[in-house]
């Protein structure tokens, strides 16, 4: 179920062309889920995500070039903001959603080689709290990666909201109430 501050970014988009003609994912860091849609605004799926495991909605100055090894853990944020995202290589050679390059954020598909970290398991977990572990990434399950935002983002690419967790949607992005009658079709 997509929170209020989900579907309000997601009629803003669609209604005021925010995104372009492009598709868009709506990532809600407080319920640790995303949302996908299409350029018209029609959902194409929804799934539980792993986000940061600090709280805020900035990254930290040139994080993006720093080793793991050396992000401390209050320094583990996934930004809120609207970025413009193309599917690319990572350094591994896999297929991820590039939303904030200069900080090294990515959506892609869990990681599952640490067992102690449990993300599949926090991937079925009903509770927001256990899916914030990553180190700002986002990720989602493999099947939902291939299945919907790989198709979604090949070629042009698209637009990534994440919504924050200590400022309104509002003044994160200049949104506004589209009114009685969404413009997202389900």
């Amino acid at each position: 179920m997509a929170s209020t501050e989900t579907r309000h970014v997601a009629d803003w988009a669609v209604h005021s062309a925010d995104a372009a003609g492009l598709p868009f994912i709506v990532v809600d860091k407080v319920q640790a889920r995303l949302f996908v849609f299409d350029a018209r605004g029609r959902l194409l799926g929804a799934s539980a995500a792993l986000l940061g495991s600090a709280a805020g909605d900035a990254s930290v100055p040139g994080i993006g070039t720093r080793k793991l090894s050396t992000i401390r853990p209050d320094e583990r944020t996934t930004p809120a903001g609207r970025f413009m995202a193309s599917i690319d290589r990572s350094l591994a050679g896999e297929d991820i959603l590039w939303v904030d390059y200069d900080a090294a954020i990515a959506l892609h598909r869990v990681i599952a080689t640490q067992p102690a970290e449990r993300r599949l398991q926090r991937l079925e977990s009903r509770a927001p709290a256990d899916r914030r572990i990553t180190y700002g990434c986002i990720n989602v399950p493999v099947k939902f990666f291939e299945g919907v935002v790989a198709p979604a983002f090949r070629g042009a690419g698209g637009v990534v909201y994440v919504l924050p967790e200590g400022r309104s949607a509002r003044e994160t992005f200049g949104s506004y109430e589209v009114g009685a009658g969404s413009s997202i079709r389900r």
